[in-house]
């Protein structure tokens, strides 16, 4: 078993589409970023890179690819799930947390969890999202940005020998 750490940030500017867990989240504002700029699948992404000591998500999807430019981060985190599976590793649960002003993202959470469960083929039960505010403080609490964290739980099945 290997238990994986990841975070992530990006400012909030107008004029960008604001995706959270997959998510599409209608906001005056969005994360600035070379992909989608979603900092909860981005944050799972190096959770489970890190957890199966596979670097981070800057070293399989660097934003000085064109290949990358507005991708869906499903997709990010899809391929990240193929890379720890190539290892021979399972998820068995992510936890997160958001850090972010506004919106409130409660009524999303439910349809966060679906989907990234979907993306990494584990149950709607095993994925925990969770949010707070920073009470007005820092960048965060000014509005300026926003912030997630994950951690992963993986596991190599064993085979049993008869």
């Amino acid at each position: 078993m290997r238990i994986g750490f990841g975070i992530d940030f990006h400012q909030l500017v107008p004029g960008r589409d604001f995706w959270l867990g997959g998510v599409h989240i209608p906001y005056h504002k969005g994360a600035l970023g070379h992909s989608d700029a979603d900092v909860l699948l981005h944050a799972i992404c190096d959770a489970l890179l890190g957890a199966a000591c596979l670097g981070d998500i800057g070293l399989h999807f660097p934003d000085t690819s064109a290949e990358y430019k507005n991708i869906d981060s499903k997709i990010l985190l899809q391929k990240c799930v193929s890379l720890i599976a190539e290892k021979g590793y399972k998820i068995i649960n992510i936890d997160s947390s958001i850090c972010l002003e506004a919106p409130k993202i409660k009524p999303y959470v439910k349809q966060m969890q679906q989907v990234i469960a979907s993306a990494c083929n584990i149950m709607e039960e095993d994925v925990s999202v969770k949010a707070t505010t920073t009470e007005k403080m820092g960048f965060v609490g000014r509005e300026e940005g926003l912030v997630a964290y994950a951690t992963v739980l993986i596991h190599k099945p064993t085979k049993l020998v008869m």
